[in-house]
């Protein structure tokens, strides 16, 4: 719906979002892994400390169809829509893109006028998505300055190749397909921007015929996962570079651009090497007119008994990091790291983003550690810190234990019990989780976080700090 003064959400440089008041709902999805009896939903968590409903679900909206898996999603309009060469500053954030990952069915969501009671308003259909597109599994959705991108992961008959395809932000209809030169992109996943570069940045996981039902060990041995970043030149669709980790590097997820446009550079999570089973965070920069890509933290497996992992993992002996998340706080300084499969969740200072420093630790979950809540410290938990999102002013973090159904059966196969936390953050570096905040879903598996008012995950800024 159209507005003629600019959103109050909207803000033209990370700092002056930093200053905006504190968040006061999460929208969380939640999926059933079983397909039977409840649909999957999103649901409305009240973070209001003064509520009395602080840390409960106050709203829930179920989709009408089961099998969707709801797994990432964003906003129709943010604040991208100040740049310059596109202005929409009559765009409002109200609207939520809710894809379901297994159905290909997109839902779009009226946060307005109460937020404890979204509704759904338009369902596109997966025979419209591959009409308009020739791709299925949409992933990624950022709001852009000129419309809605949305990565998909594949054709619809699961093989490749994936990519981005647009939709438009008033009417939601899908337009079709971004690329207009693909180059060698095959593989699809993440993506996300430097606006001050034009230039996107995209990363890869696999075709959904070899991720669908878990990962499959032959393909991942044989190095048959995403090992590379792709650059493209965003106004012309273009493919420009391929920025290859090495074969060894499986699954190239979650793309973090630095949030100030004056900066050219960005980090990726590495799920995990077939050399020694660590996980990886690797930063892109440029540096003179190339982009160039580097490995800055490696994170190594931790040795465990075959008895106590299962079986993907007893032949190995240890339990993997698993980095299947990262997140960069809005000034730049600090990137969160989900190790799902040893429960670790860490804090580095990358203000110099070629030499980062530790700063903080956790535990909650994990394959061998099932490291309990304090809250409830007598509960041992599966899963592991995954999805993370972060407060615009960067004292606040949110994550969820769920990956993706049929991995999360691989690697916790006693059955999820699926949780969200909140984590504290000092501004000078250092965190811990918060006691009071544990929040548990019954029969469904929370994944991505979206916070009213934008978050760490959602807004390009288009001016300087």
């Amino acid at each position: 719906m159209a507005q003629w003064m600019p959103d109050p959400t909207f803000y033209p440089s990370p700092k002056m979002a930093m200053e905006a008041p504190p968040e006061k709902y999460a929208f969380l999805v939640l999926l059933n892994p079983t397909h039977e009896g409840k649909h999957d939903a999103l649901a409305v968590v009240d973070l209001d400390s003064s509520s009395s409903k602080y840390g409960q679900v106050v709203g829930q909206v179920e989709m009408p169809n089961a099998g969707d898996e709801l797994h990432h999603f964003g906003w129709s309009a943010c604040s991208s829509c100040l740049a310059p060469y596109a202005p929409h500053a009559h765009m409002e954030r109200r609207y939520l893109v809710v894809p379901g990952i297994v159905s290909s069915r997109i839902h779009i969501i009226d946060t307005k006028p109460d937020p404890r009671k979204p509704r759904i308003v338009k369902i596109i259909e997966p025979e419209e998505l591959a009409r308009r597109t020739g791709y299925s599994r949409p992933h990624t959705v950022h709001c852009g300055p000129d419309g809605i991108y949305v990565s998909a992961l594949g054709s619809p008959s699961g093989d490749g190749p994936g990519g981005i395809f647009m939709m438009d932000p008033e009417s939601f209809d899908v337009l079709g397909q971004w690329e207009l030169d693909r180059g060698p992109q095959h593989l699809a996943y993440d993506f996300w921007w430097h606006l001050g570069c034009d230039t996107v940045i995209s990363s890869e996981w696999g075709t959904p015929k070899t991720f669908e039902k878990g990962l499959i060990p032959e393909v991942l041995l044989s190095s048959g996962y995403g090992h590379a970043l792709h650059v493209w030149d965003l106004r012309r669709r273009r493919h420009q570079q391929v920025l290859d980790l090495g074969k060894e590097q499986q699954l190239v997820f979650e793309v973090r651009p630095a949030h100030n446009p004056a900066e050219s550079y960005g980090f990726v999570g590495v799920v995990v090497s077939l050399k020694d089973l660590s996980a990886s965070v690797w930063m892109w920069h440029r540096d003179n007119g190339k982009w160039g890509i580097r490995k800055i933290i490696e994170i190594p497996a931790e040795p465990a008994d075959p008895e106590m992992l299962p079986p993907m993992l007893k032949g190995f002996k240890a339990v993997p990091p698993f980095v299947t998340d990262i997140d960069l706080s809005l000034d730049d300084r600090f990137l969160y790291v989900s190790c799902w499969g040893t429960g670790e969740f860490i804090q580095y200072d990358v203000s110099d983003p070629f030499n980062p420093r530790k700063t903080g630790s956790l535990h909650l979950g994990g394959v061998v550690r099932h490291a309990a809540h304090p809250k409830k410290p007598d509960q041992p938990l599966n899963g592991g810190p995954q999805m993370v999102e972060i407060s615009r002013d960067g004292r606040r973090i949110y994550f969820t234990n769920s990956l993706y159904g049929a991995i999360d059966d691989q690697l916790y196969p006693e059955g999820m019990k699926s949780w969200m936390v909140k984590v504290n953050a000092r501004p000078e570096g250092g965190m811990e989780l918060d006691r009071n905040f544990f929040l548990e879903f019954d029969g469904l598996r929370s994944h991505q976080v979206r916070l009213d008012g934008g978050d760490a995950s959602s807004d390009s800024y288009c001016y300087p700090s």
